[in-house]
């Protein structure tokens, strides 16, 4: 069993600046890919961005593409997702998912990931 926690989330004016955190639980994080959904009232979930157990392979959305940054440190069992140049649209519930997979294609559904956190909220003011 693995548990994630996200810290990080808050409110910002758009142009603005966010750092989210992930830590997740276990010993064998470095076996997990990892990511961040969100979603936003009214709207579907969207998978925001994937990274594989090494850290080297990442997929973004494309509305999110060039102002946000995934990585992780896998001594630290944390990822972390740079959000930079934050519009409204942003706005939505962050959550970290995780599963176990340690190979490098990257998947992008929400429904391969077996563990979630309770979420961190982001709020972007225009």
């Amino acid at each position: 069993q693995v548990h994630v926690v996200e810290s990080g989330g808050g409110s910002v004016q758009a142009g603005g600046s966010l750092r989210l955190s992930c830590e997740a639980s276990g010993r064998t994080f470095s076996r997990y890919m990892m990511g961040w959904i969100r979603q936003a009232p009214e709207k579907e979930r969207e998978v925001v961005a994937i990274i594989d157990w090494s850290g080297r392979h990442t997929y973004y959305v494309e509305s999110v593409k060039g102002r946000f940054t995934l990585s992780r440190d896998n001594g630290k069992n944390r990822v972390y997702l740079e959000m930079n140049s934050l519009e409204p649209d942003d706005t939505a519930g962050y959550f970290c998912v995780a599963t176990e997979y340690s190979g490098s294609l990257l998947k992008i559904s929400e429904y391969d990931y077996d563990y979630w956190g309770p979420g961190t909220q982001v709020t972007v003011s225009s």
